[in-house]
């Protein structure tokens, strides 16, 4: 048996696919030969990222989109399965945090944070659910994050909108599972990437979030991509409204 050779051909569309996380899923997917549409707001990233995955996929194409703009929203829906002819997987991966003590935290800061992490990932599986009932199947995986289950410092807006996301994923999973569609989420831990890693650079806070991982040592965005391929194929089609923790054992503690 060839694992998720089942994703040969399937029509997927990545939000925040040009970097990071988005970026590897989105090249998984097409290594295994998906059709592929990924979004994100800088079409410079977005046109050298679609170029990567063409090497492996030709039928791969780009869109930019504001998460945080419903009709933007769902013009990237809407103009995804123009492309795609249809949508069979989306993966909403397209996030943002601005780290401020909660003090400091403004409600533009809170809306920014809200509406591209929760409100963006709602309406987004809202418009994918609209072409996904009718063919009475589809799959769709939320990227959220393991302060969707624990607090941590300088996060009130950012573990808010990942929590509230953990509880749309089983929301929509009771609501559509009469259509065949299944809704899950991967929750990481920090990832190390060329968004993190400024971030990562300062020692104490590096230290800190060592030694919460009992596994002692930061995820890759290959550690989420395994996750969310696995939602995506057949090996899950039991699996819906369930949130996978790719966090070393953080949450375990």
């Amino acid at each position: 048996m060839s694992y998720f050779s089942e994703l040969k051909g399937k029509r997927v569309l990545i939000t925040g696919g040009s970097k990071g996380i988005g970026r590897d899923i989105a090249l998984a997917f097409a290594k295994l030969g998906s059709r592929i549409v990924i979004t994100g707001r800088d079409e410079s990233v977005l046109a050298k990222t679609t170029e990567e995955i063409k090497a492996f996929q030709p039928d791969c194409s780009y869109l930019s989109a504001d998460m945080q703009d419903v009709a933007s929203v769902y013009h990237m829906v809407d103009e995804a399965v123009s492309r795609l002819g249809g949508i069979d997987i989306l993966v909403n991966n397209a996030g943002i945090n601005i780290a401020k003590p909660a003090l400091e935290v403004t409600e533009g800061d809170w809306d920014r944070i809200l509406d591209t992490n929760l409100k963006g990932t709602f309406f987004a599986s809202q418009r994918a659910g609209n072409y996904m009932i009718p063919q009475q199947w589809g799959k769709i995986i939320n990227i959220v994050s393991q302060m969707a289950f624990v607090g941590y410092i300088k996060r009130a807006a950012y573990c808010s909108s990942k929590g509230g996301a953990v509880q749309l994923t089983k929301a929509l999973a009771i609501e559509w599972a009469p259509y065949n569609i299944k809704v899950n989420a991967v929750a990481p831990t920090f990832i190390e990437t060329e968004l993190t890693s400024k971030m990562l650079a300062d020692e104490d806070f590096r230290k800190d979030v060592l030694g919460r991982i009992p596994l002692g040592k930061l995820a890759a965005p290959s550690d989420v991509t395994g996750a969310v391929l696995y939602l995506a194929s057949d090996l899950a089609n039991f699996v819906t409204g369930d949130t996978i923790r790719v966090d070393g054992g953080w949450t375990a503690i």
